[in-house]
């Protein structure tokens, strides 16, 4: 059985999408991809989220909690706390 991976909710065009998808490819940590531009219920999940707002990256881990917009120091803490 596989392990719960993250979610990344994301744009092809977003700049910090790009990064944090680099620092976790980087890291080998696998995760899954949404563009929220071609999946309508990924992006009223993210509009949910954010409190109305389509804010990307959001991305949501398996113990639940959720990162939006983090820098890559925030996002490699979250993944060393999370032993990922």
């Amino acid at each position: 059985m596989n392990a719960p991976t993250p979610i990344m909710y994301g744009t092809p065009w977003c700049g910090d999408c790009r990064r944090s998808r680099r620092l976790l490819d980087q890291r080998q940590v696998a995760y899954q991809y949404i563009d929220i531009e071609t999946d309508d219920a990924a992006r009223q999940r993210v509009i949910e989220i954010n409190q109305g707002n389509q804010s990307v990256p959001t991305i949501i881990f398996p113990d639940g909690s959720v990162l939006v917009e983090p820098s890559n120091a925030v996002l490699g803490a979250h993944l060393d706390a999370l032993g990922l």
